[in-house]
């Protein structure tokens, strides 16, 4: 139950006591989460039997009950609870590209050329690639992959849907890839497919945070980096990172067989100049 909306949606109804108590816990719920019913009450400047009434009232048992919701509310952090005012519109412009050029050199800073070479050597191995990722950013990852490595000739296919993610899972072997992507490394759906897919001799490139779960699993890891800022408004710059590491793979897998690729780009260039038309400089594709 969330047990802040609950609070919220029934202000119009409460007592007057009972709104004290309201304007407490949405006020400062770690108080809330943490105080004794001795604190609270007096803090509220209310008896005992208003904050059982108050309990039951919300859709919580008891006060025990209420607590524990309480506390599961408070475990979210203080930046999605504490009052925030809305920067102004140029202060927040600039913030945003200066987070994304942050997250790029902290990410572009930790990469290991190794840890590359390794991805090349597994994706040059494989007979079929399964790029895994679920969520907004780390599926469309997934297919951004897809997209970068079908135009050097690679095998390829991107999955977003948990269930056949473990049904691809089962097919696999030695001969495949997984290339899980995944912002956090902690997704349950994703875990388990990649440990399935392991278990049938997978092996399993993962773009991931380094101290995850999934990370764990990989036998090579191109490291993510999560550290997010108060700013709880605009989409996490981590996104950047994710793709930076994706360009760069991509351009290595490129010049890997530099002259095989570049014949496999003008193929693309001549297909798309065929029905599109446009100048020599257009993406292709993208």
């Amino acid at each position: 139950m969330d047990i802040l909306y609950q609070i919220r949606s029934r202000q119009d109804s409460f007592s007057a006591g009972e709104g004290r108590i309201a304007r407490l816990m949405l006020d400062d719920v770690g108080f809330a989460a943490s105080a004794s019913l001795d604190e609270l009450a007096q803090r509220a400047e209310v008896s005992s039997a208003t904050l059982s009434r108050f309990a039951r009232t919300v859709g919580c048992r008891d006060l025990r009950d209420l607590r524990l919701q309480l506390a599961q509310a408070s475990g979210v952090g203080s930046r999605f609870l504490d009052p925030a005012g809305a920067p102004e519109q140029s202060a927040f412009y600039g913030q945003i590209v200066g987070d994304i050029e942050t997250t790029l050199r902290q990410h572009l800073s930790a990469f290991e050329e190794s840890r590359f070479s390794d991805a090349v050597r597994m994706l040059g191995k494989a007979r079929m690639i399964h790029a895994f990722g679920l969520g907004g950013w780390s599926a469309l990852c997934g297919e951004e992959l897809q997209v970068r490595l079908v135009r050097f000739g690679y095998s390829i296919a991107a999955c977003r849907d948990p269930v056949m993610m473990r049904i691809t899972a089962t097919s696999l072997s030695q001969e495949h890839l997984v290339i899980a992507c995944s912002l956090t490394g902690i997704t349950p759906e994703l875990l388990g497919a990649v440990e399935l897919a392991r278990s049938y001799g997978a092996p399993i490139l993962a773009i991931t945070r380094a101290d995850s779960p999934l990370a764990r699993l990989a036998d090579v890891v191109l490291p993510l980096q999560g550290a997010e800022t108060s700013f709880i408004y605009k989409p996490t710059a981590a996104r950047y990172g994710m793709l930076l590491a994706i360009d760069v793979l991509a351009t290595e897998l490129a010049l890997a067989h530099p002259e095989d690729n570049q014949e496999r780009l003008r193929r693309v260039k001549l297909a798309l100049d065929d029905y599109r038309g446009g100048d020599d400089h257009l993406p292709l594709g993208d």
